[in-house]
Parts: C-alpha cells; sequence; structure tokens
C-alpha cells in the first residue's frame, strides 16, 4: 500500500510542477504595460478573428489546429490559472490568445489576419501591437 501512497504523490508533485511551469510561461509571454488592458478590450474582435482564422482552408492545417485547440480551451470552464488568483487570475486567457495569435501570425502572415479581422483599423492595429508584430511580420 505504501508503493500506491509515494506514486500519488510523486503524480500530484509533477502536476503542481507542470502547473508553475505554465504559469511562469504565462508572466513571460504576457504582454507587457498597458496592452494587457487592450488586449483584454479587444477580446470580442479577437474571438471573432479566430474563429475565422481557424475555418480558412487557405491556411496551414498546423495553423488551423493550433486555433482550433485555442477555441476549445477558451471555451473549457477550466482555466491554467483559477480566477481568485490575483491580476493572472482573469487575465491568462488573454495570454493565452496573444500567445497562440502572435505564433500563428509569424506562420501565416499578417496579411491573412487583416483579411479576416471584424474591428476597425485602429482595433487592427492595436492587435498589431499587441501581439508584438510588425505591420509586414509573418511575409514568408
Amino acid at each position: 500500500m505504501a508503493w500506491y501512497w509515494e506514486a500519488l504523490i510523486s503524480v500530484g508533485a509533477a502536476l503542481v510542477a507542470a502547473w508553475v511551469a505554465l504559469v511562469v510561461a504565462l508572466v513571460i509571454v504576457r504582454p507587457r504595460g498597458g496592452l494587457l488592458r487592450e488586449a483584454l478590450r479587444l477580446l470580442p474582435d479577437v474571438l471573432r478573428l479566430v474563429r475565422r482564422l481557424a475555418a480558412d482552408r487557405d491556411l496551414p492545417r498546423g495553423v488551423r489546429m493550433r486555433l482550433w485547440l485555442l477555441l476549445v480551451y477558451l471555451a473549457s470552464p477550466i482555466d491554467l490559472v483559477p480566477d481568485f488568483v490575483p491580476v493572472l487570475g482573469y487575465a491568462d486567457d488573454a495570454i493565452v490568445v496573444t500567445a497562440v495569435l502572435r505564433s500563428v501570425v509569424r506562420r501565416a502572415g499578417i496579411d491573412a489576419a487583416r483579411r479576416h479581422w471584424p474591428g476597425s483599423d485602429d482595433g487592427f492595429a492595436t492587435l498589431r501591437r499587441v501581439i508584438g508584430l510588425t505591420p509586414d511580420a509573418g511575409h514568408t
């Protein structure tokens, strides 16, 4: 019976370590300064953008899969960081979306994001600033 407790404690410790690593990764990739607030303000348009990009068959399959996984994560009631954790609790969705969009735009190009952007030109300029890409980033 002792091996059972050792295994249970080991699995629990591994899960805690993985969670801490994810939180550290979120802190590292989060938008700096007031950009997090801007990212939260853009969230409705960004969600429509993600859905439109995920449905675009002209984009590489890996990019679309990343976007569908992001949509599943956002629809899930389970967050990487519980909402009671100060600052990161409510911001983890915006941070995850920012990180995924940054990688998608680097792979698919800024033109794909612009083509599917449902908001204003100012909103798109803010999105570029939030994800840390210049207008011509992502071209291959």
